[in-house]
């Protein structure tokens, strides 16, 4: 194989106020020519900040590269001048961001920041820039490329966005494209789009791909080979089989048992315990010892050195020592994983109870566009929701289900329609003191933590908000033990009440949202995207605190969200949401064992599954939204079967789909 790119020993740092932070600590590894190289690991692991090292993207004003070498084409890029970089990213080595709006200048039309790409690099005339700006958007599967070349970012979809990103990135058709995080924030049909599109177009242009994500679905489905990072250093490298099916270090054990995958065996979901590092600083020895069940004396004394146990597969674990004791990797690889099943015990009490908590009858929820239009985000929905039961709500973004959410809560007015709660007309409780009664009933969790929590107040204060609106405690001391015990009760400890939101991770700032929803004891929790923003280890902890709280304290939840092997983790029974209706209902293992829907199944067939052997295998379907579109007006929600419910026309679920593989 030829080397494309060949990284040693290369260690970045930043200056803070506080101190100076290592966040990549020693990493070699080679690229080959024409591979694609997945990089894994929790936030914070120095994926990013390896990358941009390699094109050079470190702000110097707060980091510096201290050691290493960069070699690309027999050049280090580490001993070239600015100019001269300047002229090797985007001509050789191109990157895709995460949030392609960010990265997309909102004054320019998407055709013109290409059409600059093109001709900063090539000399080449505007028109001709221009004739191969088109073709880069017809390549990258954007339609009418001569129309939408004249319009603005705002414009497009974020998986449309995406694309233009990487048309820009393509735009010189480059060695090396560094794809980072580069489908996180999309659903899964445009992320499987998105995969796909990049698989096609290395084939064609024979380029080498570095890919950073967190999924490891996304990893089996794309990955030659996996780097595995934890606190700045490489822990683990191997090819994809290997990293799979003969995972030797012990936080690789950790990241593939988080995975829950389609066919999750029900309980509670691996989480890795403790969090990571503090980067500024590092224990002595390993960094993942203190995380480690299985660690040995040494690993707190010193850290141990890359093992080989193949020609690629090589680990830094002490267990690989021909000394230490052996220790077989405690979780089943994904294709051993059997298959989900309910909990019979719980199963039976929400049959045996089956008492309406909720009750949406032809709830409608329209906004206003301006000259007479109008956007139907939620147009005529119908369901109920069970006492002690988790309802997902599931679907693409835009289909309305944060909408739907948000108004079943009061935080948007309902067009029309009916949500009754335990009997009451929601929409009709007019006095003040009804609608606190109700507020105590009824919390919502939203997607990011962050964005909710007040960044000038303690948590104690924050989690303590709606005890001190309500009046539940007397006097300060038992509110704060009233504080104290429902941060014990989410995970936290006393010594956070006094911090503010800024002091904590994503996960643990989703678990102040948690604390938060339950401090006034409410019945019903609605949970919007809670997770999407998480780890994998993070959202598998989030999920198993979320089921706990349900049934020590006898919660009903309605869960939003688009992962949905995380959702049939979850959730009892399962809705999903196409432009604002709700084309399927049933339960969860019906659902996903026998999806009737045509878009239920496309939906299915996207979700990337942590198991390489079977994402190789794996056909994709793809919903046909304008066939779909042309009869949707004879279709009526009905019942297909005990507890299935399906939107299909008087001769039954109609295909309105094709299959090809991925």
């Amino acid at each position: 194989m030829v080397e494309n790119l060949v990284i040693k020993d290369l260690a970045v740092t930043f200056n803070t106020y506080a101190g100076e932070v290592q966040a990549v600590r020693g990493v070699s590894f080679q690229l080959q020519k024409g591979e694609t190289l997945a990089i894994v690991g929790e936030s914070g692991s120095g994926k990013s900040v390896m990358v941009k090292s390699i094109m050079r993207l470190i702000d110097k004003s707060v980091g510096s590269i201290k050691q290493g070498e960069v070699w690309f084409e027999g050049e280090d890029l580490l001993q070239k001048t600015e100019k001269q970089m300047q002229g090797i990213r985007g001509s050789y080595i191109s990157i895709i961001t995460q949030d392609p709006m960010t990265s997309l200048n909102p004054t320019m039309t998407v055709g013109n920041q290409i059409m600059e790409c093109i001709r900063k690099h090539q000399r080449v005339s505007r028109s001709k820039a221009k004739r191969e700006a088109i073709e880069l958007l017809d390549m990258v599967g954007i339609p009418n490329p001569e129309l939408r070349i004249k319009q603005y970012p705002h414009q497009f979809s974020g998986g449309m966005r995406q694309r233009v990103s990487i048309a820009i990135a393509l735009a010189c058709k480059p060695k090396i494209l560094i794809a980072d995080e580069p489908t996180t924030a999309l659903d899964v049909t445009v992320q499987a789009q998105i995969l796909e599109l990049l698989k096609n177009l290395q084939s064609k242009l024979g380029m080498s791909i570095i890919f950073i994500t967190h999924d490891l679905g996304v990893v089996a489905g794309l990955a030659d080979r996996v780097i595995v990072m934890y606190a700045g250093k490489a822990v683990e490298v191997g090819t994809v089989d290997e990293i799979f099916y003969d995972p030797r270090h012990p936080y690789t054990w950790g990241l593939l048992g988080s995975m829950p995958g389609l066919h999750a065996e029900e309980g509670t979901l691996y989480s890795i315990p403790g969090t990571p590092p503090n980067m500024m600083s590092l224990p002595k020895g390993d960094a993942f010892a203190p995380r480690n069940k299985y660690s040995l004396k040494i690993d707190f004394m010193e850290e141990p050195p890359m093992f080989q146990i193949t020609p690629t597969h090589y680990a830094a674990t002490w267990l690989l020592h021909e000394y230490a004791p052996k220790v077989s990797r405690p979780h089943v690889s994904p294709s051993q994983r059997e298959l989900h099943l309910h909990d019979p015990d719980k199963a039976k009490t929400l049959q045996a109870a089956r008492e309406k908590l909720v009750a949406v009858e032809n709830l409608k929820k329209y906004f206003p566009l301006g000259k007479g239009q109008i956007h139907k985000a939620v147009d005529g929905l119908t369901f109920d929701i069970y006492k002690g039961e988790t309802l997902g709500l599931v679907g693409e973004s835009g289909c309305g289900k944060s909408t739907t959410g948000r108004t079943l809560i009061g935080l948007y007015k309902a067009t029309s329609g009916k949500v009754l709660y335990g009997g009451e007309n929601m929409p009709g409780l007019n006095s003040l003191e009804k609608r606190q009664q109700m507020s105590r009933r009824m919390q919502m969790i939203f997607q990011d933590p962050y964005s909710t929590l007040n960044p000038r107040m303690t948590v104690a204060d924050i989690i303590a908000e709606g005890v001190d609106i309500h009046g539940f405690a007397k006097d300060a001391g038992q509110r704060r033990e009233f504080v104290y015990q429902l941060l014990e009760a989410v995970g936290l400890n006393r010594d956070h009440a006094n911090r503010y939101p800024h002091e904590f991770s994503g996960g643990q700032r989703q678990r102040i949202g948690i604390a938060r929803a339950l401090a006034v004891s409410p019945e019903f929790i609605i949970a919007d995207e809670p997770i999407s923003a998480l780890d994998v280890s993070v959202q598998a902890q989030v999920v198993n605190l979320l089921k706990h709280l349900q049934k020590e304290k006898r919660l009903t939840y309605l869960f939003i969200a688009h992962d949905l092997s995380m959702v049939r983790h979850i959730s009892d029974r399962i809705a999903v949401m196409y432009r604002g209706r709700i084309v399927e209902l049933a339960d969860s293992a019906e659902l996903y064992e026998n999806p009737l829907h045509p878009y239920t199944r496309s939906l299915l067939s996207a979700i990337p599954v942590p198991d390489p052997v079977l994402e190789r295998k794996r056909k994709r379907i793809v919903f046909d939204h304008a066939m779909y579109a042309k009869d949707d007006a004879s279709r009526v929600f009905r019942e297909v079967g005990r507890g299935h419910w399906v939107a299909c026309t008087d001769e039954g679920v109609e295909p309105a789909l094709r299959q090809h593989h991925v």
